[in-house]
């Protein structure tokens, strides 16, 4: 390090370069209290009153408001934080379920970072600050200075609504914006570090110096406590120890369980957590695209389709751009909004270049792509019980459409590893699915098919601590000969007594078919009981059918005797807000 302090101060040379390190790492405010305390000093010990020093400057206060599904605005956030604490603000990331809106009219200044989930809905933790501020008596936010950056996903029509809807209502009620609101796919990093530099300098004091400060927003997703040199840049390289179809023979699914070596230093994961997987496209996917392009033969280009970029989402910008590229008014058209979902329902990219075939150039066809995302899986085990392993549950996905055969990308890879394969991974820590610190709270766990994966790792967990509470699991398949997963598991835990109820439903095994949320109806009367004892209750499968289904059956049991729904709702979102109902949904 150069040192500060030039050679001619009157110090020796060890000194000059500790005082250069310590004024180095200084910001103002401790360099104006340094100034101060020098002259008291100084003026005590020869009984010259010192003159008054100014008062340290207040920080700028700055809250940073997040709404996440899956960890990615949340780790912005932490992100932003220590960027606007180098840059001198008193900032605080906090997560919209635990703020109401009225916070905010204190507040001086906001950035709001919002992810959106599903179908242009907000994230489920962030549903109740969200009505509350669309609604007619939201609070006024006069003098509250605003930036938003809204995260999605291009695969959806209604792309970051949640982020552009809140930034619209900010201004309704009366704040102030002083950043436009930038909407940002799945590839966020480099995006998101520059919109958010550029937003703290619009937000910064006029009279503050300027500071030039750069954070590394690569690794989004990691909590801030987890001490891991693994992420989606930067993943551990894990060996296929063992992998296993769990379903029997004759079954419509194939699920399998994946076992994976990472006793390697410094990784780690608890149960809820998720892991993340870069997958590869399929070998004779990637082949196809290059040759309805004209591009066939071209080895190296093939390879890179199969690692780095999307080749099977087809969203409006992936058709915009290939009509952009091709001048074809009819692909422009497909774009439109009440074309683009009749056309692109159940089609993928090789669909849009098959039947509207045009010759490109190996940097047009890239042009057109995303990078190929990391895809999520829970972790179906516990470390306690499976040290130095990690497993995954994975069904792999298969359908026909349009006259064409489709395998989803990750799962259909994962499914075709081999023992002695690797696979690139990284944790993403999910706080918000954990179990109870407390291990003699009752838990109830309510999963269908693949969803029951974090329920393994969950009573695996308690099994290894010789938890006391008790524990009751729903789970739902079709076929209970094929499709019972874990059953021989499940049977152990109930004659060790770490599981203490099992309610199953399986749909295909009699006419008329019967899902988890019916046996929830079932044992009302004993659900309640259990949730008046302290029961923590956690959904985890398909949010738009099961979960969907599972929480209007809960409401139904909370509701009563009396069959109060707005009761049984509101004591619902009362567990939700004190962290006893946890949802892992996708």
């Amino acid at each position: 390090m150069n040192a500060l302090l030039p050679q001619t101060a009157p110090f020796a040379n060890d000194d000059i370069e500790a005082l250069s390190g310590i004024i180095a790492r200084s910001n103002v405010e401790q360099r104006i209290w340094l100034t101060g305390f020098l002259a008291g000093l100084d003026a005590q010990q020869s009984g010259v009153a010192p003159a008054v020093a100014a008062p340290p400057r207040a920080r700028e206060k700055l809250v940073i408001l997040y709404a996440t599904e899956t960890g990615n605005a949340e780790g912005l956030a932490l992100k932003a934080r220590k960027m606007a604490a180098k840059l001198g603000f008193d900032a605080k990331a906090l997560d919209m379920a635990d703020v109401e809106p009225a916070a905010l009219a204190d507040a001086k200044n906001l950035i709001v970072i919002a992810a959106t989930w599903g179908e242009g809905e907000p994230p489920e933790r962030a549903a109740s600050f969200y009505n509350s501020l669309m609604a007619d008596d939201a609070p006024r936010l006069d003098g509250l200075r605003f930036a938003v950056m809204a995260l999605g996903d291009t695969a959806y029509v209604n792309f970051c609504e949640t982020g552009q809807t809140i930034d619209a209502r900010l201004e309704e009620l009366g704040a102030t914006r002083t950043a436009d609101r930038v909407d940002l796919d799945l590839d966020f990093a480099k995006s998101a570090a520059v919109w958010t530099e550029q937003t703290l300098e619009v937000l910064r004091p006029a009279d503050t110096p300027a500071t030039v400060v750069h954070v590394d927003f690569k690794g989004v997703g990691h909590a801030e406590d987890l001490e891991s040199p693994f992420d989606a840049e930067n993943p551990l390289v894990a060996e296929v120890s063992e992998i296993v179809n769990l379903n029997g023979t004759g079954s419509t699914s194939e699920t399998w369980q994946i076992e994976l070596a990472t006793d390697v230093a410094g990784y780690s994961y608890q149960p809820g957590d998720a892991i993340g997987i870069a997958p590869e496209n399929d070998p004779v996917l990637a082949t196809e695209v290059l040759t309805v392009v004209g591009l066939d033969g071209d080895a190296d280009l093939a390879g890179r389709l199969m690692r780095e970029f999307d080749i099977t989402t087809l969203t409006r910008p992936v058709i915009k751009r290939y009509a952009e590229l091709t001048g074809r008014d009819d692909v422009a058209a497909l774009a439109e909004p009440d074309a683009f979902l009749p056309y692109a329902t159940d089609r993928q990219i090789i669909d849009l270049l098959a039947e509207h075939g045009e010759a490109l150039t190996a940097d047009q066809l890239t042009s057109l792509l995303r990078p190929l995302p990391t895809r999520l899986y829970s972790v179906a085990s516990s470390l306690a019980a499976h040290p130095g392993e990690t497993h995954l549950l994975v069904s792999a996905v298969k359908w026909h459409s349009h006259g064409r055969d489709r395998r989803g990308v990750a799962s259909n890879w994962l499914a075709g590893r081999k023992a002695g394969d690797t696979v690139r991974l990284h944790v993403r820590p999910n706080r918000h699915f954990r179990l109870p610190e407390d291990p003699s709270r009752p838990i109830i766990m309510i999963g269908a098919g693949t969803g029951v994966a974090p329920y393994r790792a969950f009573i695996e967990e308690r099994a290894e601590l010789g938890a006391a509470g008790p524990s009751w699991l729903f789970f739902g398949a079709r076929n209970y000969l094929t499709d019972f997963l874990y059953q021989l598991e499940w049977q152990d835990h109930l004659d060790s007594g770490a599981l203490s109820e099992i309610d199953v439903a399986f749909s295909r095994d009699q006419p008329e078919k019967v899902y988890v949320q019916q046996r929830i109806a079932e044992r009302a009367d004993a659900l309640r009981g259990w949730i008046g004892d302290g029961a923590h209750v956690y959904v985890c499968g398909d949010e738009k059918a099961m979960a969907r289904d599972v929480e209007t059956a809960l409401i139904d049991v909370l509701a009563g005797e009396r069959g109060d729904t707005e009761q049984g709702r509101e004591r619902l979102d009362e567990l939700r807000r004190a962290g006893r109902y946890q949802r892992d949904v996708y």
